[in-house]
């Protein structure tokens, strides 16, 4: 917990919860209907492009069906990798995220233009509120919350519109993650 801010705050004392994400840091994770390219050097008819199911699963040849939800580029290639040499010595894959479908937010309330938006970059809370034309005359700004699904718990982080974008408490402006719902009363 702390303080970020530039000139003088009307809530001193006041501290907001932070949240490390880990979309700045770490790599992309698969989610449903993501579209991964797959090759396996040496061997064209082991190249091809694999969607993840709904119950985040793909199917790949020799392998059958393996988990994709949930790992990383470098796992899926490592278990792939894995698999494969079962089959065949030493096999170089290669993977890559061909589509992102699964990297979804949905923004709701008092907002512009409210729904479901897809996300094809790191993006935080302001960028969000952007990408739906921005609060509507009615909003609370000064109320939004964040909704995110976390070890089977929903977690809740607050959003001052108002202070962010006069500098302060911006560590509240959080990078989104996959399913996060964002609520403008």
């Amino acid at each position: 917990m702390y303080k970020l801010g530039l000139g003088d705050d009307p809530h001193p004392g006041e501290t907001v919860q932070t949240c490390a994400t880990a979309g700045s840091a770490a790599e992309y994770i698969f989610g449903p209907s993501d579209q991964i390219g797959i090759s396996v050097w040496g061997d064209e008819n082991l190249s091809r492009t694999v969607v993840v199911s709904l119950d985040g699963k793909i199917s790949f040849p020799l392998v059958g069906e393996i988990m994709a939800s949930g790992k990383t580029v470098a796992q899926l290639k490592q278990e792939l990798e894995g698999k494969l040499a079962h089959y065949i010595a030493s096999p170089r894959v290669t993977v890559e995220v061909k589509q992102s479908n699964s990297m979804i937010i949905y923004v709701v309330g008092r907002v512009n233009a409210p729904g479901r938006q897809m996300l094809f970059a790191n993006t935080n809370v302001l960028q969000a509120i952007a990408m739906v034309g921005g609060l509507n005359p009615f909003a609370d700004s000064s109320s939004i919350k964040i909704f995110r699904q976390e070890a089977g718990k929903t977690v809740m982080f607050t959003f001052n519109y108002n202070e962010v974008s006069d500098g302060r408490h911006l560590e509240t402006n959080i990078e989104l993650k996959r399913g996060d719902v964002i609520i403008v009363p």
